[in-house]
Order: C-alpha cells, then structure tokens, then sequence
C-alpha cells in the first residue's frame, strides 16, 4: 500500500511544478506547505527497504512528503530559469567535499544497505537545500519563510502543552524525540529574539510571542544539554544584536529586552523545581554509558581511521563478532542477544563511522556557517538580515555544543531545518550588497 502512496504522490510532482512555475505567489504556500509537512513528517515519510529495529542513524530509504515538496519547488525553479547551481555556495562545496569523504566508509560496511540509508538521506537533505535556495532566488521572500517558522513554532508549543497537561513528562511535540524538539527550539528561539529586539515593539508582535513559545518548548523537555546552552546561546545572540547588527540606543534596546526578561523569570520559576530535579536525578550509568560508547567510538576511529567501520553500520560493528566495546571495557559479559546503543555525540559518530577526514570535513562545514552568520550580522548592520544572521548564530552555537552531549544532529527532521537555515544564510550572502543598498535607500528616504 505504501508503494501505491508513493506513486501517486509521485506523479503529482510535475503538476504541482507546472502550478507553481504559472503563479508566483503559489511557491509561498508551497514553502509554508513544506514546513507544515514536517509537523506530521513521521506521519508522512515513507521507509522504502526499512529494517525499524536496526539501531543506526537510518533505518530505511525514507521518502517525505517535504521532499517531494522540494523537488516540485526544484523543478517550477527550472523552468522559470531561477535554478541555483548544482553547488551555489561555500558552504554546499563543503557539504559535498563531507558527502563524499564518507563514501570510501562503504568499503569498510558490513551491511551495504545500511550505508545506503545513510547516504539516501543526505541526498535528500541536499534536495532540501536546493529548493529553499530556488525559491528565495525566485521570490526573495524572506518573510514568508519567517512566518512558516513561526507557525510550526506554535504548533509545536501547543503540542507540548497539551503533553504538559497530560502528564507527560518530557514532550516531544511533533519531533521523535524531546532532545530533537529542544535543538530545533533553540534554533528558532534565538532567530526569533534577534528578530524581536530588531523590530521592537513598533514591529511585529510576532517575533517576540515565537521566542517565548520555543523558550518554554526547550525549558519543558528537561534536556539538560538544550537548558545548559541558553544562557550561552542568548548571551551570543544578544551580544551580536545588540554591539554588532543593531543601530538602536541602549535605553531602547533594554526597553525591548525588560518585557521579555520579566516573561521568562516568571516562567523558569515556575518550572525551577523540576528543572534541578532533572539535573539531580539524572542516573549514573546514563554518565558511564555515554563515556564508554565514546571509548568505543574512539577504537574504532583507530582501527580504520581514514575509511571509518561503514557509515551507518555502528549498530552492527559495536555487537559481536566485533570486539570494539570489549577494548574499550565495556559489556565484556554481554550475551547473544544483547544490542548495544548508539555513541550520544555525533562528531564522534562521524569519526567511528565515516573516518577522520569526514569528520573534518563535517567540522568545517559546520563552522562555516557558523562563520557566516556572525560575518553576514556585521556587513548588514542595521537591516533585519542582520537580526536574522545574529540569531541564527546564537542557534548554531546551542546546537553545535547540544550535539557534543546529545544525539541530535544525526536526526532527520533536525538536519532539514538545519539545512533550511543554511540555504537562508547564504541566499543573505549572494544578496549581501543589494540588501545593504536597499537599506541605505530606505534610511535616506526617512
């Protein structure tokens, strides 16, 4: 049944693409349908040659209704002639370069489908890239990627309210897991707070309501490495905004920070209790498991250093014939049926499974964005891409140091956004000069 799902949504690729290329304004909701996809995207992906009980990265081919989305938009971009490059930017060179550094890991795979799950997603990941980079080439409609993000922001707070209520204890809202809700509402915490103290209250309210809405969703998972980074991640975000990209007095600035500082006071307060409790009941072996997975990474990183075991086949390489955990003194007792986790951090899982050279490869990627955003806050000093490349900073550096503490930048809905923010940097990027130009004309008008 799955299959005749697939075909049929499929074949309305070219039609939706036909659609889109005869009105403009239809890639808008296109956008807007695209990211609404990803509150259901468990609901809507398909798993072509899925093994669900393999503990790995991937565990099928998976097909989403966003990527057909993206392909559409791909294809409508096409034939208005508004394609981007096959690799448009810096940061998509680098993209490719780690793609293909983990390639040479399928030699060393045991399962090759496996591998190829892996590999199937970070094609599709790309797709994503693409097409949100087609259609800002295509509408230079910024806003309307905004206004998405605020609304799956929404959606996702009035999930976790209603998990609250429930008695649930760490909601998830529509991510598989509470770790990934809280990454991804660090991401769009921080767009929205830089995005806020830009407009300040003459603007649009809802920036300010959006960051409130993603501090509390990241608050009430009780992830500890998501609450760890707040602090981090908003002193860069407001360092940024507030000495870098803003041109506003500081009794203004501290007038629109007051209202939300008073805000969250009352609202951590209120969650405070649970909070400690979280960090205090944490258990033991939690700790002890993490260390020895990432001595195990460690082995197998030395074992095959420039291929790695496989991509995607840690599932298979951490259990017996293979002897890496009993190196690194873990479970030397297990028996037959025993299956061992997953390392929690990603950069050690790229090391163990792709090698050191992806890992580089990944490293630099990562940084380079990270390198852009508080570049492009500078040179756009004054103009609201300047609060969008200050905040999306502030999300970068949560996430980056969430990854080194919790498996999150590995999950598939995580990726995409991620890869939605990149595709926004760098369309601010090729766009920098005429941005800065439509901002001086608009400053001299006043």
């Amino acid at each position: 049944m799955k299959y005749v799902v697939f075909t049929l949504a499929a074949l309305g690729i070219p039609p939706l693409a036909f659609a889109l290329f005869l009105n403009r304004r239809w890639m808008k909701y296109a956008i807007w349908a695209m990211i609404a996809a990803l509150t259901v995207y468990q609901g809507t992906a398909i798993n072509f040659f899925s093994h669900e009980e393999y503990r790995g990265s991937a565990r099928g081919m998976e097909v989403s209704v966003v990527y057909l989305i993206g392909a559409a938009i791909l294809l409508a971009a096409a034939l208005k002639r508004k394609m981007p490059k096959l690799v448009p930017s810096t940061g998509a060179c680098f993209f490719v370069v780690y793609f293909l550094l983990c390639l040479p890991s399928l030699h060393t795979a045991e399962n090759m489908l496996f591998s190829w799950m892996e590999i199937w997603k970070m094609i599709m990941l790309y797709i994503v890239y693409l097409s949100i980079r087609a259609y800002l080439n295509a509408t230079y409609d910024v806003k309307s990627l905004m206004r998405g993000f605020a609304v799956f922001v929404f959606y996702n707070f009035i999930l976790v309210v209603k998990g609250h209520f429930a008695g649930v204890y760490q909601p998830y809202g529509s991510f598989p897991h509470q770790n990934c809700l809280a990454m991804a509402m660090h991401l769009f915490a921080n767009l929205f707070f830089a995005h806020y103290l830009a407009v300040g209250f003459r603007g649009s309210k809802l920036s300010a309501l959006a960051f409130v809405c993603a501090s509390a969703c990241i608050v009430r998972t009780y992830s500890r490495g998501a609450i760890a980074m707040m602090p981090l991640a908003f002193f860069v975000t407001f360092v940024l905004s507030a000495f870098v990209s803003l041109k506003v007095p500081a009794t203004r600035l501290a007038a629109r920070v007051l209202p939300i500082a008073l805000v969250g006071a009352v609202a951590v307060s209120a969650m405070l209790p649970r909070v400690i409790s979280r960090f205090k009941s944490a258990p033991e072996a939690s700790g002890n498991t993490r260390i020895e997975l990432a001595l195990c990474a460690k082995e197998m990183m030395l074992d095959e250093p420039w291929c790695g075991v496989g991509i995607n086949n840690w599932g298979i390489k951490i259990n017996p014939p293979y002897e890496y955990a009993e190196l690194a003194g873990r479970n030397t007792n297990r028996g037959e049926d025993f299956k061992d986790g997953i390392v929690e951090t990603v950069y050690l899982l790229v090391g163990a499974e792709c090698g050191i050279p992806a890992l580089m490869a990944m490293l630099l990627w990562f940084a380079h964005y990270l390198v852009l955003s508080i570049s492009l806050a500078k040179r756009l000093a004054g103009t609201p891409y300047a609060a969008i490349s200050a905040g999306i900073a502030g999300g970068l550096v949560a996430s980056y140091v969430q990854s080194c503490l919790e498996w999150v930048l590995r999950q598939q809905m995580n990726l995409i956004l991620l890869m939605m923010f990149f595709a926004l940097l760098d369309h601010i990027k090729a766009n920098a000069r005429r941005l800065a130009e439509q901002n001086r004309e608009t400053e001299g008008a006043k």
